[in-house]
């Protein structure tokens, strides 16, 4: 393997101020499940509302494809104005209360998945971080009028406080970068904890605020810091109220959502498994919903 420091660069001026802190990581990465884009809306929620500077920037160059995930560019008349730019990167956060964290945000690698994860928690370790975090929304069969639940996973059994019910006891999954990270701090014992959001499978290609305001209150609770709900508790309002109007004009739409909530409120009273199959399932629309979403926006190669 080469040299994974290589892979990045970094503001010795921030890191000197991070030295001793032992930061909590939010890790938020693009290009994989993000149902009802509950990562994508934290993360841009955390850099719009908290202070934040790059602290390591790496070489998005070695690791993304392009071909596969093509910059989107702007054609005026008769010249080529801008191109989209990739950004992987650490930020230094600040929130409104002072607590000082990590966010890495970005597209995850395409490529040199080893390398990488060597590259991310070899600064894990040198920043001395005592958790690692991430959050994304999973399409599963609930109702947007229920509560948002939250299926967490983590490197140690105690990091787990809720009670939701399960998704399943053992299932095989497309892995993602942040799930393999999260295998391999867990590995050089970094605790790291996920959050799963279930997001309505109907309300999947869209943001659902409800489920980012769920995402935000428990990585609070997780981590101790104090980050901002700012706009997202009044979009989330207004967002039901626009599902509940379309959910009117369908009485089909309304069968499933009234099916929907007694499976919920059931499930919440018995705390039912779902199987293997339902999840993966699931989990395979979903992909096959993103690719399709994907393929129809590019060129042949």
């Amino acid at each position: 393997m080469l040299d994974p420091r290589l892979l990045y660069s970094f503001n010795p001026a921030l890191w000197e101020d991070m030295r001793g802190r032992q930061p909590v990581l939010i890790h938020l990465l693009e290009g994989y499940v993000d149902a009802g884009r509950v990562g994508q809306t934290v993360s841009e929620h955390i850099l719009e509302t908290c202070d934040s500077e790059i602290l390591v920037e790496f070489d998005h160059d070695q690791l993304h494809d392009y071909r596969s995930r093509r910059p989107t560019m702007v054609f005026d008349t008769d010249q080529w104005k801008s191109s989209e730019q990739f950004l992987l990167a650490m930020h230094r956060v600040i929130a409104p209360t002072g607590e000082h964290f990590v966010l890495l945000t970005g597209p995850e690698p395409d490529t040199q998945w080893e390398r990488a994860t060597a590259a991310v928690t070899g600064l894990v370790q040198r920043l001395g971080v005592r958790l690692a975090v991430t959050t994304q929304g999973i399409p599963t069969g609930v109702p947007h009028t229920r509560p948002s639940l939250i299926t967490e996973y983590a490197t140690r059994p105690e990091l787990i406080t809720t009670t939701n019910p399960a998704w399943v006891g053992r299932i095989e999954v497309p892995g993602s970068f942040g799930s393999y990270l999260e295998l391999q701090l867990g590995r050089i014992g970094v605790d790291a904890l996920g959050l799963a959001v279930n997001v309505p499978h109907y309300l999947s290609q869209a943001p659902f605020f409800q489920a980012t305001v769920a995402a935000i209150h428990r990585l609070n609770d997780a981590t101790g810091l104090s980050l901002p709900l700012g706009d997202l508790a009044g979009k989330a309002e207004t967002n039901l109220t626009e599902i509940a109007t379309e959910v009117a004009t369908s009485s089909e739409v309304q069968e499933v959502v009234e099916q929907l909530e007694r499976q919920y409120d059931q499930a919440r009273a018995s705390k039912p498994v779902p199987t293997a199959d339902e999840i993966g399932a699931e989990l395979e629309r979903f992909l096959a919903e993103q690719q399709d979403k994907d393929d129809g926006g590019k060129d042949e190669r």
